[in-house]
């Protein structure tokens, strides 16, 4: 597909890794002629020098005519002027990064009156990702499928839980309603099976009903009562997008935030929230507000490394669920030591959106790939595909498909109903299935087949 990105930033590079090694043909709007050219000399891309809201640079860019074009420059207006003009001169999908509140009530009146097909807001994605985890107060993330009737969780195993020792036919057995769908040990990748023997400090990714999920993390531990109040560190957009839905789960929360405007115009916004005028990266300030007593700590600042600080304080302080928000990708690394779990990053939640959407657009017609998420830097995808005609895996046992290695086929959602399959279970057609995969690069269900086809 020939897709056009304007906007060389951290979504933007993200947008331009992903979508060459998929081989789709990409150019490059930029106006900072210094990183277009290193970002030309990392990428297998072409770029343009200018502003991606002109339609003369448009026009250079060939946007008329390109498949996707995305604006994801840092400033609002200039995406939505950036998308309409594509729209408006022949861009056949059309998709903008807007931020800011302001324009998060009328999305929908904008996506129908200016043409442009998705709007994506990272911070209010960011926003019900900490929502995601706040259900399970021990995991490390929470992604979420067939319209959110399945949940994935990350979860590292305690060293006091009762699951350490055992094989993992024997986990089934005692806790059959769970599925353990990966492991992560010692950064190998383990898609496992009835021998695999659970270890301490194992990173696993397991599905099931949610109440199965929570009684499974508790085992051996405390940590996973309900989480009912938090304390947030930052007052920016992420947070104005978190109040109201720690409210609608009745989670009491206040808000520490230095800046005095800033702090104003969000206690008279929300008149029910407690919100202190205090610098809360300094740990007087912390002890002064009870830290320690809040159930969960979320630092959202601007500054990736006071955000780092104030949640490694809170975690030494006994505080059960901290999220800690880092765009830097070179923090990303350092983190997996320090004990931290979840960690919030808008711009990769949102490049894996669209790239799900690229995906979603480009994928044969036997199938339909409806979600898209990846993990452990890149190494292993989550898909979930709709079955639709010209499959060749429905009607047929799991047991008879020659399936590739290091794959797993973890739930079926059929309309309400969830399926945790087993050897004798077949997909149907119009199924909703879920697909971890250590195998890059799958855009049709046929794809989990050796050579593309069931076993004869």
């Amino acid at each position: 597909m020939k897709i056009v990105i304007a906007g060389a930033g951290k979504v933007g590079e993200v947008l331009c890794r992903e979508l060459c090694f998929e081989d789709h043909e990409i150019t490059l709007i930029e106006l900072n002629e210094k990183r277009l050219d290193h970002m030309i000399g990392m990428y297998d891309i072409t770029g343009v020098h200018g502003s991606g809201s002109l339609a003369i640079v448009q026009r250079e860019a060939d946007v008329p005519g390109c498949d996707i074009f995305i604006a994801v420059t840092p400033d609002d207006e200039t995406n939505l002027i950036a998308a309409i003009t594509a729209k408006n001169i022949g861009a056949r999908y059309v998709i903008a990064r807007v931020r800011s509140p302001e324009y998060s009530g009328q999305m929908a009146f904008l996506r129908e009156s200016l043409g442009i097909s998705v709007m994506i807001n990272p911070e209010l994605e960011a926003a019900r990702e900490v929502m995601r985890g706040m259900r399970f107060p021990e995991s490390l993330s929470v992604e979420s499928f067939a319209n959110g009737l399945i949940n994935i969780v990350e979860y590292v195993l305690p060293e006091d839980s009762e699951l350490i020792g055992l094989q993992l036919r024997e986990v089934g057995r005692k806790h059959g309603d769970v599925l353990i769908c990966m492991i992560i040990r010692d950064e190998e990748i383990i898609i496992p099976h009835g021998s695999t023997t659970m270890e301490a400090g194992d990173r696993m990714y397991v599905t099931g009903r949610d109440s199965e999920i929570l009684h499974f993390m508790s085992l051996g531990s405390e940590g996973n009562r309900r989480i009912k109040s938090a304390l947030i560190i930052g007052g920016g957009r992420i947070t104005r997008y978190l109040l109201p839905r720690l409210e609608q789960y009745h989670i009491r929360s206040k808000v520490i935030e230095v800046d005095e405007d800033i702090a104003v115009q969000l206690a008279s916004d929300f008149p029910r929230v407690e919100v202190i005028l205090n610098d809360g990266t300094s740990q007087s300030v912390l002890h002064e507000e009870n830290a320690e007593n809040y159930d969960a700590v979320i630092a959202v600042t601007g500054v990736d490394e006071e955000n780092i600080l104030i949640n490694l304080y809170a975690a030494h302080i006994g505080v059960r669920k901290t999220v800690t928000k880092v765009n830097r990708t070179d923090l990303l690394t350092v983190l997996k030591d320090t004990g931290l779990k979840s960690i919030l990053t808008p711009y990769r939640i949102i490049a894996n959106q669209i790239v799900r959407l690229v995906r979603s657009m480009a994928n044969s017609e036997g199938s339909n790939l409806e979600a898209f998420y990846s993990l452990a830097d890149g190494r292993v995808e989550i898909l979930q595909f709709r079955v639709a005609e010209g499959n060749q895996v429905s009607d047929i046992p799991l047991v008879d498909l020659d399936t590739k290695p290091g794959l797993l086929i973890a739930c079926i959602a059929r309309g309400d109903e969830i399926i945790y399959p087993r050897g004798d279970t077949c997909i149907q057609l119009g199924d909703e299935i879920v697909i971890f995969s250590t195998h890059p690069r799958f855009d049709d269900v046929n794809d989990i087949l050796t050579n593309g086809r069931a076993a004869k």
